[in-house]
This record gives C-alpha cells, sequence and structure tokens, in this order.
C-alpha cells in the first residue's frame, strides 16, 4: 500500500473536518432559526406596544408599535426597486441613546425630502436594512437595529409594503448542503491527485 504525503493528508483532513463542522452548525442554526419563526408569527396577534428604546434580539420583530418623533435630524434613502426609495428618519426623541428610525414611505425621486416636522407614529417593527457582506451576516450573532415601518406615508409619500416572514431567510438547510458537498469535493479531489501522484511514481 503507498505511503501517504503525511502534511497534504492532515490539511486536507482539517479542512474537510471544518467543511463538516460547518454543515452540523448551520443544521442547528436551522433549528433554532424556526424556533424564532414561530415566535414572530405570533407577534403580529400581540397588543400594540412602545417603540423598545433598548431592543436585544429580535423578540420584537413584527410587533404592532408606537412612538414620538419629536423632530427628524436626518434622512436616509434605502433601495430603488419597484417602490422607489425608501425614506427612514432619524429622529430625535429627547431620551439618551441612538435616535428612532421610522421609515416613513417611498418615492421615485431620490433626492426627495419630505416636509414632515415629526409626531406621532404608529406601525410595525423590523430590521434597518442592512449593508453587511453575506460572510460577515452568516457569522454574525449581533442584534440588529429595529425601525419602525409606519402604517400611513408621511405627506409627499407612497406606502411601503408592510413587513412579513419573508424578510427573515431561513436558508440554513441549504448552506449545510452546501457545506458538505464542499468536503465531499475536497476528498474526491484529494483522492484523484493521490491517484495520479501513485501514477506518475515508477514502478519497482
Amino acid at each position: 500500500m503507498p505511503r501517504l504525503p503525511v502534511l497534504p493528508t492532515i490539511l486536507v483532513g482539517l479542512a474537510v473536518a471544518a467543511m463538516i463542522a460547518l454543515g452540523v452548525w448551520q443544521l442547528e442554526r436551522k433549528q433554532e432559526k424556526e424556533a424564532l419563526l414561530a415566535q414572530l408569527a405570533a407577534n403580529f396577534d400581540k397588543p400594540e406596544m412602545a417603540f423598545p428604546r433598548v431592543p436585544l434580539g429580535d423578540q420584537y420583530l413584527f410587533r404592532r408599535a408606537s412612538a414620538l418623533c419629536l423632530e427628524p435630524t436626518g434622512w436616509r434613502h434605502e433601495g430603488g426597486g419597484a417602490n422607489g426609495f425608501r425614506l427612514i428618519a432619524e429622529c430625535r426623541t429627547g431620551a439618551e441613546g441612538p435616535p428612532l428610525l421610522v421609515m416613513v414611505g417611498a418615492s421615485r425621486d431620490p433626492q426627495f425630502t419630505p416636509q414632515w416636522k415629526g409626531g406621532p407614529v404608529e406601525g410595525t417593527i423590523t430590521h434597518v436594512p442592512g449593508h453587511d457582506p453575506l460572510i460577515v451576516s452568516l457569522f454574525s450573532s449581533a442584534p440588529k437595529q429595529l425601525m419602525l415601518v409606519t402604517d400611513t406615508p408621511v405627506p409627499g409619500l407612497n406606502p411601503v409594503p408592510k413587513p412579513s416572514l419573508d424578510s427573515v431567510p431561513n436558508n440554513h438547510l441549504a448552506y449545510a448542503v452546501q457545506w458538505f458537498l464542499f468536503a465531499v469535493i475536497a476528498v474526491a479531489i484529494y483522492l484523484l491527485a493521490l491517484k495520479r501522484r501513485q501514477a506518475s511514481q515508477p514502478k519497482s
């Protein structure tokens, strides 16, 4: 039986073990995400609450909430798809901490700024649109920032779709399958390399 090259075998073994571990981890994440989705589905039927000033995790997603925007201090323009550019107001609330973020509607004009001066707002809690690369979002455990999507757009803007469970991806099974396939492919490539190495060696 031909001897295996020690260092390449160790490196390939470690890589395959890591890929399998990542696949198992994604299967565990799948179970956690399914439990979270069940909890979030129940949030649609819960009574209205005050918008959480210090959100912890995602347990408030899709809850009905109300807040008071004393004054918009800045504007963010997001998207640009079928619904146009979604406008998020950065609101002063009179309390310490980060500003209250309120999505107040959408516009086809990327330069449009509403004349809205603030006031009481009611709507649904969801995540602030994220811009992290996919690999960062896969491994990040930090809670995402929350915002309020108003039921009624402010004057001059069009309504935006209400938040839904479709915005919370559950693709961990696909990622798990990918990692397991990577492990199989790595083993197959290494076995092929060993076969070619053995064939190239002179026979004694």
